[in-house]
């Protein structure tokens, strides 16, 4: 399945989710109830996954963890904040650089309408 492909499927769990919960909840729990949707659609979905740091060759297991990696190719990250501020995309954008993933989605949960906190990032896609 084709990166574009996941990403629609994620859009259309994620607005389900919204409608039904709303906005305003913590992201662990836009989290869980994302990953138990995707699954549900048939997807493979890894919560937590670590994501190392290579430097000068050297793997550095420093902390980083992807929120949603769905059927190894797309990157979630997750929020429920009051707005998105440059450095979420940043942040996201360096976990498509050091995962070599091509398409990232930033969600964010806590808007009024979920189009308006969904938005994709990708590397050479």
């Amino acid at each position: 399945m084709h990166e574009n492909e996941i990403s629609a499927i994620i859009l259309d769990a994620s607005i389900k989710i919204h409608r039904t919960l709303g906005p305003g909840l913590l992201e662990s729990v836009y989290e869980n109830v994302l990953a138990y949707e995707l699954r549900k659609r048939g997807l493979i979905v890894e919560q937590q996954k670590p994501l190392p740091v290579f430097y000068e060759d050297v793997k550095m297991e420093i902390g980083f963890r992807l929120d949603l990696l769905v059927n190894d190719k797309v990157i979630v990250e997750l929020k429920s904040v009051e707005e998105l501020h440059r450095i979420h995309y940043k942040i996201t954008t360096n976990y498509l650089k050091l995962s070599k993933k091509k398409l990232a989605l930033l969600i964010n949960f806590n808007v009024d309408l979920l189009k308006d906190g969904f938005h994709r990032i990708v590397n050479n896609l």
